[in-house]
């Protein structure tokens, strides 16, 4: 759904770029809680964000490469908004499509650079949104149990694909440069991305389940499925006559919430610190993600369909395409996702898949770092009466 130069006028492309612009500042500082751990009241698994953010930048850029065939001469990629918003949390999932974006834009030549602010309210705005309220809403009603967020997450998913088509028509009612009924975009668009809706949910739930099968602490959307670390009072009696108290769990993220708890008295231990709590590497989840990312640009991506994706067929059918302008970057070593010079289609794909990767996983995570240590200076350069002690907690 990379909408390219010309299709909007200036405009509206101006406005939107606005719109993005807002959202990307309001994204920044939403994602320094999301990475400090505070959006949901719990620093549970925050430290990991960080890392974790760019690596689902560069798997979202390295999926979306692989186009599926969903009807006669049409296929569909992966957004990717739920995804990151589901892993990351929303205002971060904001940011890594943004990011892949403006990737696919400069190095690729894929979604137009006058269109870029189309694209990020489209791609990055609306799919983040859409998925997370929904999911969030979903989460609410559903059993607190695993499987519920693999479900919440198709069906959010499926709903965020076209929810951006509906908000791609109504832009281009605003600003289309060519001269189409809006009812027959507005149809076209939302029958075929509906589709694409359902490819979209097959990969989010599947990816988003693979992690709670292995990490459920790495998943921001399932945070409030652990339970808090608590004290519970022993039988035992302490030397000086009074009830021991020992550890009821020794780390909040292993323990779900819909499990049963024992019968034994128990006292919130909110003053506990949670570096009490064991910490687990995050390297292998990382590695698997980032292999997984490049066989897909590196290796699948030879194997994805060829046919036009949904706007592409749209735009060609409806006539719209004919406005559409050359490319600003047209002429890049990387454009159209294959290295210049390099006459084996396999060899120049592959290779130009795993510079994206490679690319977007540096920027996306050096967005994210930065983002996570001015955080934490803030915090550490904040007075010492200003900061909650331990019985203020």
């Amino acid at each position: 759904m990379h909408v390219p130069d010309g299709f909007i006028n200036a405009p509206v492309s101006v406005a939107t770029g606005a719109v993005a612009a807002a959202a990307v500042a309001v994204s920044l500082r939403g994602a320094r809680r999301e990475l400090a751990g505070t959006a949901q009241g719990s620093g549970t698994g925050a430290e990991r964000t960080a890392p974790l953010a760019g690596l689902v930048a560069a798997f979202i850029f390295a999926v979306q490469m692989l186009n599926f065939p969903v009807a006669a001469g049409t296929s569909g990629h992966l957004l990717g908004g739920a995804l990151a918003a589901i892993l990351v949390g929303p205002y971060t999932g904001v940011l890594c499509v943004s990011v892949v974006l403006l990737m696919q834009g400069v190095l690729f030549a894929d979604g137009g650079l006058t269109a870029l602010g189309v694209n990020i309210t489209d791609m990055a705005l609306v799919t983040t949104v859409v998925a997370y309220a929904l999911f969030r809403g979903l989460v609410k009603v559903l059993p607190r149990r695993r499987r519920s967020i693999t479900v919440a997450s198709f069906v959010a998913a499926l709903v965020s694909v076209p929810a951006a088509a509906v908000a791609f028509t109504a832009i281009y009612a605003l600003g289309g440069t060519a001269d189409v009924p809006i009812g027959k975009v507005f149809a076209a668009m939302v029958g075929v991305h509906v589709l694409i809706g359902i490819g979209e949910a097959a990969i989010t739930a599947l990816t988003v389940g693979a992690v709670i099968a292995v990490r459920p602490d790495l998943v921001y959307g399932a945070r409030g499925l652990t339970a808090p670390l608590e004290l519970r009072t022993s039988p035992l009696t302490a030397p000086d006559g009074e009830p021991a108290t020992v550890p009821a769990a020794t780390a909040a993220a292993t323990v779900p919430a819909d499990e049963p708890a024992a019968a034994s008295p128990a006292v919130p231990a909110a003053a506990v610190s949670a570096a009490a709590a064991p910490r687990r590497s995050v390297r292998r989840v990382w590695l698997a993600g980032l292999a997984a990312a490049l066989v897909c640009a590196g290796g699948l991506s030879y194997y994805a369909s060829a046919s036009p994706d949904g706007l592409e067929k749209v735009a060609h059918d409806q006539g719209i395409d004919a406005q559409a302008k050359d490319h600003a970057t047209k002429d890049s070593p990387l454009a159209d996702y294959s290295v210049k010079d390099i006459t084996d289609p396999r060899l120049a794909g592959g290779l130009a898949g795993i510079i994206g990767v490679g690319a977007t996983l540096a920027a996306g995570t050096g967005v994210f770092v930065v983002l996570r240590r001015r955080r934490s200076t803030g915090e550490a350069a904040a007075p010492a009466a200003e900061r909650p002690t331990a019985e203020q907690v």
